[in-house]
């Protein structure tokens, strides 16, 4: 397998507020190969945005490692962090104000990162024209951001965050501020130019449609990946015995979805919040290793009354797993 686009390994950011730190990211995991279209979900606080500032170089981590495309992203120099964000990178923001300048027509909005980056006038009108194009706004050139609607302002975004033909495109609530329709058409664009250029996309949302049509879908829980749901090659026809009819975390289709728990490099997982709410962990498992697999069992704890000394005696349940009976 080729080696991914990005590497983050027990990757840690810390913000200090006032006299209290605030730990955003806890030791996260993530591997992103090239051309794939990834979606990231999670809860407010959860360490999504962090991670995507982390990506797009607009934030340093506190400890561990992220690299993209070769670039270690906690060693880089102020110079070489403004490339990076100039050409490896491109962003989408949910607020079109972050995107577009509103005194420059879409035309000019994507020049602007071509002549920062110092293409000649004839090459970056060229290529603002064809971009344009290609986001379905040709001839729409000289209107001005308030002339157009929101999804056209996206697109215009769209134009403007692969000007400078970056390897990896961030986008943040991208749909965040448009109607279903319009939202399912800007994301089937950044599907389609996911597959016709080969660029490695990451869009957080909270949409499940949107998730649906990424290759892959990453949960953050308390800063780490907790989940990962898949697209199937092909849907089931009926969900496999004992298995979700939707996934844990965002809600999609087991018939066309398939939803595993990520374990990071030192053995730690995130049990889904329906498993510890159903089952009484109370913090503790029994970890029981079979030939092919592992099986977590909680313990029920009992105060001992016969040693006389008040301590707790955990015990582990007597059920039998169904794989046990099976076999």
């Amino acid at each position: 397998m080729a080696q991914p686009i990005i590497v983050c390994e027990n990757l840690v950011k810390i913000y200090k507020v006032a006299d209290l730190e605030v730990v955003a990211l806890q030791g996260l995991d993530l591997e992103v190969q090239q051309g794939e279209m990834m979606a990231i979900v999670g809860a407010s606080g959860s360490g999504k945005t962090t991670l995507m500032n982390i990506l797009g170089g607009l934030d340093v981590p506190s400890a561990g490692k992220a690299i993209v495309d070769g670039n270690d992203l906690t060693r880089l120099s102020e110079a070489q962090r403004i490339a990076y964000r100039r050409y490896v990178v491109g962003h989408i923001w949910q607020q079109s104000g972050r995107n577009l300048l509103p005194e420059l027509s879409a035309q000019a909005n994507v020049e602007l990162p071509q002549l920062l980056g110092g293409v000649g006038s004839a090459r970056r009108t060229q290529r603002a024209r064809e971009l344009l194009e290609l986001v379905g706004l040709g001839g729409r050139e000289k209107h001005m951001p308030d002339q157009l609607s929101g999804g056209e302002q996206q697109r215009v975004a769209i134009a403007i965050a692969i000007a400078n033909d970056p390897v990896l495109l961030l986008a943040d609530e991208p749909t965040g501020e448009l109607d279903s329709v319009t939202a399912h058409e800007v994301i089937g664009l950044l599907r389609d130019l996911n597959q016709r250029l080969g660029l490695t996309i990451i869009i957080v949302t909270h949409d499940v449609a949107i998730a649906g049509m990424a290759d892959r879908t990453i949960a953050i829980r308390d800063g780490r990946t907790s989940t990962e749901t898949v697209r199937r090659d092909a849907p089931l026809e009926e969900p496999a015995e004992n298995t979700l009819v939707a996934s844990a975390v965002i809600g999609l289709s087991s018939k066309t979805h398939r939803e595993s728990v990520l374990i990071d490099r030192v053995g730690r997982l995130q049990l889904p919040k329906e498993a510890l709410e159903s089952i009484p962990f109370n913090g503790r498992a029994e970890v029981r290793i079979a030939e092919d697999h592992v099986e977590l069992w909680p313990l029920r704890i009992e105060a001992s009354a016969a040693n006389g000394n008040g301590k707790d005696v955990a015990t582990s349940q007597t059920q039998t797993s169904t794989a046990e009976e099976e076999q």
